[in-house]
């Protein structure tokens, strides 16, 4: 794969790359963007409660909504009831509607995976293209950093091999003010004059959206981009992007690049971080982007054009997963996202913990935008049409759903063969036992299948055995599903950060090498 993409490019990036090496390049140190204190106030105020001023309805500044919560309460009093008054029939009626969703979502999930790979729904720009493209309009490129010292001499680095023209770039490195370290790393790094630092001031939830709508207050580009600290972007992604949005309808105002791991090979959960990944930007993303329907963005690795970011309110400084929203919300306007043949390599978290707190938050943010956008889903259905009202249902809802659902058909399994228990049993009659074993032995093994397929279609055989293992890894969704639904109800709103350059050295870090593969 890395002399496939040697012989691609090469011979035209890296020299283009090369000259500018050999060009001297001033340098001074970071230049912090002076706002006066009411500018300040005026900027923070909007970023923290623009959305939920102009749209309130989709802001998640509240998880749920009186009547959300009226609804709830109503369906929890009324299970109760039932339970006293009808234990059996009402367990078996709640494994029945658990077991039949569980089912929907595990056929969705494959059909969506099959169509993409029968579809080709990425969007392609050639090495040539991109290399050609004239008149490239201003990016402004977004990269929020907190607590991040270790990280920033690389980050420097590789944003700067971004081959686009420094004149066009305004990159602008979000850095909270109680964060000197960081801040202090970026002096000593000296970056380049196109580099600026934006200092988010306290207040409002301390989240990355805050942050990024913070900075969207003075982005001076046409388009955005959004890069994490840890990020390492194929250099010729941004002028892909320019061109595919010319190509594309003017409808689609998003681009969204894959996702992979440089460290995938570390240890187990790396691997299945990297299988995750690989089904999740090949397959999955690209199949919703080819049916039209809502695509829920990464958190990094997008470009957007700023306009129409602005017009649907920008992120919500408190949803977790602010990417997930956006692009729902992007669609609900009338927007569409592709996902470009582009490649970002990042850092996969390979400490337990760590990967937990990371996992829990997207966990929780998927919630969060599931509970949003259900409040009035009569709304949803008429702004998503029927095939994306259930795409939404069944991809963001459906994602923690099985996580949480998981568990519990576990429990029941293992209580039966244990104690052979003829209450288990008599709580699965023939039409809830035979779907339940479907899904237990064969929508399990094809769940399995597809991660295998998936690895070996991207050219990595040795990630096989963290596909084949992928159960395992099932087991560590669950703990993190039921850690941000206890998270929802108590701080649904924290941020837990993820830490960086926990398995190797980023500056020792190894080259891009998986670009457009």
């Amino acid at each position: 794969m890395l002399r496939d993409w040697v012989r691609g490019t090469a011979g035209k990036t890296y020299a283009r790359l090369l000259a500018r090496a050999l060009e001297p390049q001033p340098r001074a140190t970071a230049r912090v963007i002076s706002i006066d204190e009411a500018t300040s106030r005026s900027y923070l105020r909007r970023s923290v409660e623009g959305l939920h001023d102009a749209r309130p309805e989709l802001s998640c500044k509240e998880t749920t909504t009186p009547d959300q919560r009226r609804l709830g309460l109503g369906v929890a009093t009324a299970l109760l009831v039932l339970l006293v008054v009808e234990t059996r029939l009402t367990l078996m009626a709640i494994i029945a509607v658990l077991t039949y969703l569980y089912a929907v979502v595990v056929i969705y999930r494959v059909r969506l995976f099959r169509r993409s790979m029968l579809s080709d729904s990425l969007l392609v720009v050639t090495d040539e293209d991109a290399l050609a493209a004239e008149d490239l309009p201003v990016i402004t490129v977004l990269i929020p950093a907190y607590k991040e010292p270790e990280v920033i001499a690389r980050l420097l680095q590789d944003i700067g091999a971004l081959d686009y023209p420094s004149s066009r770039l305004d990159v602008k490195l979000l850095i909270e003010q109680d964060d000197p370290e960081t801040l202090a790393a970026i002096h000593a790094a000296r970056p380049p004059r196109h580099f600026s630092v934006v200092l988010i001031p306290d207040g409002g939830p301390r989240t990355k959206p805050k942050a990024m709508n913070y900075a969207l207050c003075l982005a001076e580009g046409e388009y955005i981009a959004v890069y994490d600290a840890e990020d390492r972007p194929e250099p010729l992604q941004l002028r892909r992007a320019v061109v595919a949005f010319r190509r594309s309808s003017p409808d689609v105002v998003c681009l969204q690049g894959r996702l992979a791991y440089y460290n995938s090979g570390h240890n187990l959960i790396t691997k299945w971080f990297e299988a995750e990944y690989l089904a999740w930007f090949r397959f999955f993303l690209p199949g919703l982007a080819e049916r039209h329907v809502p695509v829920p963005l990464g958190g990094t690795s997008n470009v957007m054009r700023r306009k129409e970011l602005q017009e649907v309110g920008g992120w919500d400084p408190y949803n977790v997963t602010e990417d997930a929203d956006l692009g729902i919300r992007l669609h609900r306007a009338g927007y569409r996202t592709g996902v470009l043949h582009s490649t970002t390599l990042e850092e996969a978290n390979s400490d337990f913990v760590n990967w937990a707190k990371q996992r829990s938050r997207w966990q929780k943010g998927y919630l969060q935008t599931w509970l949003v956008h259900m409040r009035h889903p009569v709304d949803l259905w008429r702004e998503l049409g029927p095939s994306g009202f259930f795409n939404f249902n069944f991809f963001v809802g459906g994602t923690p759903l099985l996580a949480l659902m998981n568990p519990v058909f576990w429990a029941l399994t293992i209580m039966w063969f244990v104690t052979e228990s003829t209450l288990i049993g008599d709580l699965f009659p023939p039409l809830i036992y035979f779907p339940a074993l479907i899904c237990w032995v064969i929508g399990n093994a094809v769940v399995v299948y597809l991660g295998v397929v998936s690895v070996d279609l991207d050219g990595q055989p040795e990630l096989a055995v963290a596909a084949l293992l992928a159960p395992l890894y099932w087991v560590m969704m669950s703990v993190a599903a039921y850690k941000a639904a206890w998270q929802l109800v108590r701080n649904p709103s924290l941020w837990e950060k993820t830490a960086h350059g926990l398995t190797a050295n980023p500056a020792a870090a190894p080259p891009v090498q998986r670009l457009a593969s």
